[in-house]
């Protein structure tokens, strides 16, 4: 069951920035090629975005994934929702719906 001090934080991270990516590592030094690649992305649509390093808070990289009840990180969230992991950015992306969704 996820903390709700730790929920009340996901929900503000989310809600409170444009785009945010829980990855691991940073978007200047990214630390898994799935992240990479996402921070890649989003950099290319010259996307700001909140980034938020997993691998420095355990308690993080588990309840992120109880928030979302998603597996995998990095986790991307455009405008306070959560759109889903590396591939379906990527397919976002390639199909140019991505740009629509973070102007």
């Amino acid at each position: 069951m996820l903390d709700a001090k730790l929920k009340e934080r996901f929900d503000n991270e989310t809600t409170g920035n444009k785009v945010v990516v829980y990855m691991k590592g940073t978007a200047m030094a990214p630390m898994c090629g799935f992240s990479a690649q996402v921070a890649g992305i989003l950099q290319s649509l010259n996307v700001k975005f909140h980034d938020v390093n997993v691998l420095a808070d355990a308690e993080i990289r588990e309840g992120i994934k109880q928030y979302t009840n998603w597996p995998t990180i990095p986790q991307i969230f455009i405008d306070g929702k959560f759109v889903g992991g590396c591939d379906i950015l990527t397919e976002l992306h390639q199909k140019g719906e991505l740009a629509k969704m973070v102007k």
